[in-house]
């Protein structure tokens, strides 16, 4: 039909799915049209309860498909390229050529996971720290934790082996991330691809040589068969194998990407801008200067992750599992001792009455060490509540205490010195939980020297869609 040319950015995040429509104006690209949908994936973990965490994918993709069918038919129609991001370090399986099935939908042509199985997801934590020390040392600059694509495999070796024999009765069993996977089924790639944004994810890939360790694999007995090749971000995978959902046939689909990087992508402009985000979880993140190359080897005791980017780049990164989710969890305990006092009170109706509250107390002597989740350089520090007085226990202390601890734990990672001496003159503030909560906002303008704009949108979508 009449009119511009779109790109198609999707993110496959933890919680939903996000489908974003690109178009260029005169003022450079800009968003037409958006769809969100809530996965409610979660599934229980029957081989690896109560630390596994995943996914049902039948769920994640029927919510990509509600997306696309909700976005104007219109615009697909004039879809060239489309952009892929989603959640980091996870992985899924499936069968060689029995991946998807393809069948009409009321606006196209759309496909469903067939034999494939649940994604583990990053926050799995079946890989006790005692199992991982029992793993070869990779050659990484990036420290292998529970929740990383090989440490999975490596578990499901050694506790479940008929689990990927499974998979493999068809022939070559494939393994790749979420976001891997609809590139692979779009373009119907024979041989997984995956881009070093991924790769380096997943532990035991070498960014500077773009290689994975395969020597050090094949000695532990790691099928090294069922790693994915590996191209650079940016990069086109391939090109859509029939139409989808009404975008044409022939649409070129670029390498999958990671969400964070492509979160970074949507919004930071400057290098000498720090991006600071707290959604599920929280990070701080800034660019390392051009050039930059990582350690060979990781320090196990830094808390900052240098993540592959984009053109060579690197960014610095405090990656905190600490963030929204410890609010939430703070507010389902609220929630569950006022049902065992007897009274029903909606989470959702807690949550602006503590804000409330802590709006009102503007300091409090409370210590919230709020590592409830642990994090990968420390995972059994958990949390911990110092400075404890009769005065002080109020939910609008203890609201107040908590929010300055999640900015202080991140700014414990990645400190306010070394931004500075890093060049950083402003912090763009973005996330879920920094946008509804007024008090984790003014905590962050207590403890950061810089000035902090909000209102950037950070979203991993409209990133992989720009990165097209």
């Amino acid at each position: 039909g009449p009119g511009p040319s779109c790109v198609l950015g999707i993110d496959l995040g933890t919680t939903s799915v996000k489908a974003a429509l690109v178009t260029g104006t005169e003022r450079g690209l800009a968003l037409a049209q958006s769809c969100c949908r809530e996965t409610r994936a979660h599934s229980e973990s029957l081989g690896a309860a109560p630390q596994g965490m995943e996914q049902d994918v039948q769920k994640i993709i029927k919510a990509l498909n509600e997306c696309l069918a909700a976005l104007p038919q219109q615009q697909l129609q004039r879809v060239t390229h489309i952009g892929i991001s989603g959640q980091m370090h996870g992985v899924v399986f499936w069968k060689s050529d029995k991946g998807c099935k393809w069948s009409e939908s009321g606006t196209g042509p759309a496909f469903e996971p067939e034999q494939v199985s649940p994604l583990v997801t990053w926050q799995d934590g079946r890989c006790s720290p005692t199992f991982l020390t029992s793993l070869p040392l990779p050659q990484s600059h990036v420290s292998l934790a529970t929740g990383f694509g090989c440490a999975t495999i490596y578990w499901y070796l050694k506790n479940s082996p008929d689990f990927l024999k499974a998979y493999d009765a068809a022939g070559t069993i494939q393994d790749l991330q979420i976001q891997d996977y609809v590139v692979a089924m779009l373009c119907d790639l024979k041989k997984p691809l995956m881009s070093v944004q991924n790769a380096g994810s997943w532990g035991y890939f070498n960014c500077r040589s773009k290689s994975w360790n395969t020597d050090i694999l094949k000695k532990s007995g790691f099928p090294v068969h069922l790693l994915p090749e590996v191209g650079d971000p940016g990069s086109i995978a391939g090109r859509t194998t029939c139409a989808w959902h009404g975008i044409p046939k022939g649409a070129k689909v670029g390498i999958a990407l990671g969400d964070f990087q492509c979160s970074v992508y949507s919004c930071l402009t400057e290098r000498t801008d720090a991006v600071l985000n707290i959604s599920t979880s929280a990070q701080l993140t800034i660019s390392m200067p051009l050039g930059f190359q990582p350690p060979e080897a990781p320090d196990p005791s830094s808390a900052v992750t240098y993540f592959p980017y984009f053109n060579g780049d690197y960014l610095a990164v405090a990656a905190s599992l600490n963030g929204g989710n410890v609010l939430a969890t703070f507010v389902g305990m609220v929630a569950q001792w006022a049902q065992e006092l007897g009274f029903q009170v909606q989470e959702s109706a807690i949550y602006p009455r503590i804000i409330q509250a802590a709006l009102a107390q503007k300091h409090s002597k409370l210590s919230v060490h709020p590592t409830l989740f642990g994090e990968r350089h420390l995972p059994e520090l958990l949390a911990s509540v110092s400075g404890i007085g009769a005065s002080e226990l109020s939910l609008g202390h203890v609201t107040r205490a908590l929010c300055r601890g999640l900015v202080e734990n991140l700014c414990s990672m990645l400190p306010v010195q070394q931004l500075g001496e890093l060049g950083v003159r402003r912090v763009l503030g973005s996330g879920s939980a920094l946008a509804r909560n007024e008090v984790l906002r003014q905590e962050v303008e207590r403890i950061f020297p810089f000035p902090v704009v909000y209102g950037k949108d950070v979203d991993a979508a409209v990133g992989a869609a720009m990165v097209m």
